[in-house]
Formats: C-alpha cells, structure tokens, sequence
C-alpha cells in the first residue's frame, strides 16, 4: 500500500513540475513588441508570438516576416455617411491630383498635298504690233524656254512704216532731235530694242521683220487664241495632251495686245495641302509647314502657309491650304504628291492630361478633390493631342481633380452618372 502511494505521489510531482517547465517555456517565447524608437516590428502571420526588429524567416514555420505598424493611427476625417456615398457620386481615396493648366498648344497637324504651278508666276508674252509670224521658234506645248530667248520673227508693215519714218527725218532734218527722238520712241513702243533702232540709224535701212524676245523663262502651255482662253479661265491646259502641237503656226497674223504664249514658272510653285474639318480651326496664314515630296523622300523642306482658299473644293469637305516655296533648286516635278506636318496654334484653352478623365462613351468624367475624397464630375471636352485633352466648359481654374481617373472608375455605377 505505501508503494502505491508512494508512486502516486511521484508520478503527481513529475506532472506538475513538467507543467511548470512548459509555462515557462511559452512565456519566454512571447515577445513584446519592441519598445524602441521604431514604429513597426515583424512578425509571422501564423506565429503572433515571433516578433523581430529586422525582416527574416518564422523560427518555428520558416514563412516570411511581414511588418506590422505600432500604433497605428486611425482615419478620423472621414465618417460614416462619406463611406455610404454612392462610387458614381463620391470615392474615398488619396491619390495624386492635377489642375487644368491654361495656354496654348503648339499641335503638330498632317496633311497631304499636290505640287502645283504658282498662278501668280503666270506670265503672257503679248503681240506689240500686227503682223504676220514670219519665222516661230517654239513649236510644242511645255517647251522651256529662257528670259532673252528669240521666240519668232513677225513681219509688220506698220513697223516698216514707222522706220521709214526714222529714216526720212534722219534724212531730211537730222536738227530735228525732238521728232527724232520721238520716232524711236515710237519703234520701241511697237517692239523694237534699242539695238534694233540703233542699227536701223547705222545701217540707214529698214528692217522687215522684228525679232521678238522672251521676256520670262518657264514652260510654254498655250499659245495664240487658246492661251488667252486658258488665262482668262485661270486654268492650264490638260497634261494628257503633252504632245500635242501648239496652235500657233508660221505665216499666221497676229493681232496688237494679242496674248501669243502663255507661260508657267516651275521655279515658282505651291504645295497645295487638304485640310480636314477637325484641323481648319487650328490652321492659320504664316504658319510653318515640312513638306516631304514623294519625289525626294530623303530631302524635306519648309515652307510657310501663305492663303487659305475660302471654300471646298469639289465634293470634298477639305479647304486648300497654299505654301509657296522657291523650286529652282529642288527641281520638284508639277503634280508630284507631298506629306506635310504643319505646325498649328490651338486657341487659348483649359488643358488636362488623359489619365484624369475617362470616357464613358456618352460623356467624359473626372474626379474633383472634396474634403475626404473624390467626386464624380461630368465635363465637356474639345481636341485631343497627345497625352492632353481640351477641357471646354465645367471646370474652374482651381479645381483639383485625381491624376489617373482609371483607377477610380466604377463600371457598375459609372452607366447611372447624371450631369
């Protein structure tokens, strides 16, 4: 019986003092949180007990150590009835802002254009006296030729006429400076030069026919009665008939103030550019344009918008655009087509970048800062370029509005926005 109690007694001391052991054990193992300076510890999300200074690895699991802030203050400035505020009128949230910023653009616009001869270079060579063409020198449409260069030889008995006249005074009363003067002054008025006079006073002859000189350079397009026609109209013959011979022939007459040759500058041409109706607004005479041709990809130039025709052309709803530029040296080929880029001026507006308004395909939204949060606003835009978006109307200059809009957005309650 005495062992039996002594072995009872035994087995109860071992109890306890193994309870004890463990006590102890499990104390020594909770930590604190630590009581420095720092306001966060780590410790393990499976082990609360594990609480360390430094990240690392749980001793008893091996997981990762998350921080864990000490103190933690709480959000006081935002109440109840702020977080019952429906997403599509109101959201809590800290994320930057932006302003509307107010000023111009400068908006970089693509076109695309046609070479085309200058109208204000067209030049006419006109008959100055009647006669008949005695010997024509230029004989085919889009012949160039050169300021100085003899072009025909007319025979006019009214040019004989009047040299016989000169003749006659020098003849018969060379005192006569005044009426001889007047004379030459007369041959001059009818086409002659005054080499021409002065070897009708040297030689003491008349001379039959008169030489008659270019007084441009360019291509020839028209002649005799079709080259007035095609001037007055302010067009210029079909390119399909370059072949084609021109009208006028030798031995034909002419007429005093008749338009014989009409003539094109191609050292003095346009980039005709088509501007759409979304850009017209933004387009304006002086502005700078780089004109690409397709005939010299590798050589870009710069010119300048010098008119912007009135109307459109055709059944086109684009307006014409003209840039004047110097040919002499590009050698650009009449007709060739060109890509432009032309440097526009938006008016002076309200600019916001893209991220701060979403489109909701029946309007756009931004988020306007309010004491503890955000609230939905809708707005009016204009143009978009680049990472900016015009704002029209809605908005004042000190509103403040989130950044990035795309991440405030509710799906679900943005289809029920009201203005």
């Amino acid at each position: 019986m005495k062992n039996i109690i002594y072995k009872t007694m035994l087995g109860s001391f071992l109890a306890i003092m193994l309870l004890m052991v463990a006590c102890k054990e499990k104390k020594s193992n909770q930590q604190e949180p630590p009581t420095n300076v720092q306001a966060s510890y780590y410790t393990c999300s499976m082990h609360p007990q594990i609480m360390r200074d430094a990240p690392g690895n749980c001793p008893i699991c091996g997981m990762h150590l998350v921080k864990k802030v000490v103190n933690e203050e709480a959000k006081v400035d935002i109440d109840l009835n702020t977080l019952l505020k429906a997403t599509n009128r109101f959201v809590v949230s800290s994320i930057p802002v932006v302003t509307p910023q107010r000023g111009e653009e400068k908006i970089a616009i693509a076109a695309l254009g046609v070479v085309a001869y200058n109208s204000r270079e067209v030049e006419t060579i006109s008959a100055r006296v009647s006669g008949r063409i005695d010997k024509l020198y230029v004989h085919y449409r889009f012949q160039a030729i050169q300021k100085g260069q003899k072009i025909m030889e007319i025979y006019s008995p009214e040019l004989v006429t009047a040299q016989q006249n000169l003749l006659f005074l020098l003849e018969n009363d060379p005192a006569n400076s005044s009426l001889i003067e007047s004379a030459k002054e007369k041959l001059s008025l009818l086409g002659m030069d005054a080499r021409q006079v002065e070897d009708v006073v040297k030689t003491r002859k008349p001379t039959y026919t008169i030489s008659v000189y270019s007084t441009v350079s360019g291509h020839i397009h028209e002649a005799g009665s079709s080259a007035m026609n095609a001037q007055s109209a302010g067009t210029m013959k079909d390119i399909a008939k370059i072949t084609e011979e021109l009208p006028l022939k030798e031995g034909m007459y002419v007429q005093k103030g008749e338009t014989i040759f009409t003539v094109y500058n191609p050292d003095k041409v346009w980039a005709l550019l088509n501007i759409y109706a979304d850009d017209q607004s933004l387009i304006k005479v002086g502005n700078k344009v780089a004109i690409t041709a397709e005939t010299a990809p590798d050589k870009p130039f710069d010119a300048t918008i010098n008119f912007i025709e009135p109307f459109f052309r055709g059944n086109t709803k684009t307006v014409t655009a003209r840039a004047s530029f110097d040919n002499s040296a590009k050698h650009i080929p009449v007709g060739s087509q060109v890509k432009a880029i032309i440097t526009g001026n938006s008016k002076d507006a309200w600019w916001l970048p893209a991220s701060s308004i979403v489109t909701l395909g029946i309007g756009d939204v931004v988020f306007v800062k309010q004491t503890g949060g955000f609230k939905a606003k809708k707005i009016s835009t204009g143009m978009r370029y680049k990472d900016k978006v015009q704002v029209l109307n809605s908005l004042l200059d000190n509103d403040t509005l989130a950044a990035n809009a795309q991440f405030l957005m509710d799906s679900e309650s943005f289809i029920k926005l009201k203005d």
